[in-house]
């Protein structure tokens, strides 16, 4: 019987469930409610979670503080479309709690989902019943009255895996959209498999986390290069040094005691060899003692001392000298390199290679802000599934980004067109707000599977058209069902229609349709240009 959880099993839960994860986030994929070949929640959850991991692995100690901290600032950085960075806060929420705890009980579990759950919602501006958010909901509500039932984590977990199954099967009546494609909702289905694996870890099924790109523990040599990284330093020196020639009576339990006694007055500590040498590394204010103790039990070798605070105060005078150069800034993201030239030649200063089937993390958003010179940086997702991500950038640089809710690379380059340096950042957010609306935006893609949706029966390869509510348009011949998407979403307002052509078309193929187009609207311009995106033949937009 399993009553709590010290630090070394709340890593290796996280490390058993990101693993599931990873073998079920093709799965969770095709849960995508929309037919196209760009469902990604499972793989933006993994990459989410793994980059929870890396963090987790960089720590050298195991103590439930240590480890939470690393976990919820990994997935933060890592988070990746609406259902990573939705993943990401139930997490901050759920490690605000257990970093409080020398171990975790049932109940410190519950409360910490009861967190998680209500940071998720609160990160969500209008969040909706039938998702990833109730289903946590649910199993955190529920986790509260069984921790007061059970204090074994093998039975309480088990039984909050039930009841998140059996929510799980009700999203379709609350979502209509997943009732039509047949699907429970994926964030739900994503969340309930990592705390599938953390159960499977507390009843004995240990998963390998293994995927090529793992990070590894962090070496000495590692730390110190990471001195240059912090922050506000609350323990000031960097102590290094070796014992050799150990004393007679030394033993191997005084190592480990002088590992605790380092624990005790400071952090980042690695002390590791045997009687023969030990390697000692620790951050902390009071250096003389953490030289004292080892002078207990041998002699000192390759004695160094840093003061990490100086070395704090001269990057800072440094980073202050670089002066930017520009008040204002853009950075967009897009899916090809036609469209990057696009954005580049729009005075854009920042490409991010990202859309659809590639949502970059807030952290990903967060290192091309700091590239760009100006202290304001206009962030343009061009996808309404990196929108939260970009705006979980702002809590990883320091920076001043201000996201313009771009859903499409059409409404990105809308935005992109109306910026004027000269004009203040609130006179640029409102005109970029402003063009937006003006924009109409489609696809046109394929379908992933058989199904029936928006009052379309679809076959697995079958063209389909879309804009950024529902499927609007289907036929046999990408140029067909352009024209037939077009069609639907065009009225006597439109005066330019330009496509944006992807990797699998031909120019040949584009000119021809655009010449057709310009038959069939005399009235209208219309341009084709290259954009490069895969998975989707052409982007349309219409003004």
């Amino acid at each position: 019987m399993l009553k709590s959880i010290n630090g070394a099993t709340f890593k290796k839960m996280v490390l058993a469930g990101v693993s599931l994860l990873e073998q079920n986030k093709e799965y969770i994929d095709s849960l995508n409610v929309f037919p196209v070949p760009d469902g990604d929640t499972g793989t933006n959850m993994f990459l989410t979670m793994k980059s929870a991991v890396g963090e987790i692995n960089k720590c050298m100690n195991t103590d439930l503080v240590s480890l939470s901290e690393a976990f919820a600032k990994g997935a933060l950085r890592g988070a990746r479309g609406n259902s990573g960075v939705i993943t990401s806060q139930i997490f901050k929420g759920f490690c605000s709690v257990t970093k409080n705890c020398k171990e975790v009980s049932t109940k410190d579990f519950a409360k910490a989902m009861q967190e998680g759950a209500s940071i998720a919602y609160k990160a969500v501006t209008k969040p909706k019943e039938g998702t990833i958010l109730t289903v946590i909901r649910v199993m955190a509500e529920n986790a509260v009255s069984l921790a007061k039932k059970h204090d074994d984590f093998e039975v309480f977990l088990k039984k909050v895996l039930d009841i998140g199954e059996e929510i799980l099967k009700q999203t379709p009546e609350m979502l209509p959209v997943l009732k039509k494609a047949g699907v429970v909702d994926s964030g739900g289905r994503g969340i309930l498999v990592i705390f599938t694996g953390f159960y499977r870890f507390l009843i004995g099924e240990e998963l390998e986390y293994t995927f090529e790109d793992e990070t590894k523990p962090q070496t000495v040599d590692d730390v110190i290069a990471d001195i240059n990284q912090l922050g506000d330093i609350e323990f000031g020196y960097c102590t290094e040094y070796m014992i050799i020639n150990m004393y007679k009576k030394t033993t191997e339990a005084d190592i480990t005691k002088l590992r605790e006694k380092l624990m005790e007055i400071g952090d980042s500590v690695i002390c590791i060899g045997d009687l023969s040498l030990v390697k000692v590394h620790v951050h902390t204010n009071e250096p003389n003692k953490a030289l004292g103790y080892a002078l207990e039990l041998g002699e000192l070798y390759n004695l160094k001392i840093e003061n990490m605070r100086e070395q704090n105060r001269e990057l800072k005078k440094k980073a202050q000298a670089v002066e930017e150069t520009k008040e204002l800034g853009m950075i967009a993201v897009a899916p090809g390199d036609g469209l990057a030239q696009i954005f580049k030649e729009l005075t854009v200063d920042e490409i991010i290679v990202g859309g659809q089937t590639m949502n970059p993390s807030a952290e990903d958003i967060a290192t091309a802000a700091d590239k760009v010179p100006a202290r304001t940086v206009f962030v343009f997702p061009n996808n309404k599934n990196i929108q939260l991500a970009a705006e979980q950038a702002n809590e990883v640089t320091n920076k001043n980004i201000v996201v313009i809710p771009t859903r499409s690379v059409p409404e990105g380059i809308s935005a992109a067109i109306t910026f004027n340096p000269d004009a203040s950042e609130e006179e640029n957010k409102n005109a970029m707000l402003e063009a937006i609306k003006s924009v109409r935006s489609g696809s046109v893609t394929y379908a992933v599977r058989d199904t029936h949706v928006d009052g379309f029966d679809l076959s697995k390869g079958e063209i389909i058209g879309l804009d950024d509510k529902a499927i609007l348009a289907k036929g046999n011949l990408v140029s067909e069902t352009t024209e037939k998407l077009i069609e639907t979403m065009f009225d006597d307002s439109i005066m330019n229609i330009t496509l944006f052509y992807g990797e699998d078309i031909r120019e040949d193929e584009a000119n021809a349709l655009q010449e057709a187009l310009a038959k069939k609207y005399p009235d209208c311009e219309v341009t084709v240009a290259n954009g490069g995106q895969p998975v989707y033949y052409y982007l349309v937009s219409l003004e």
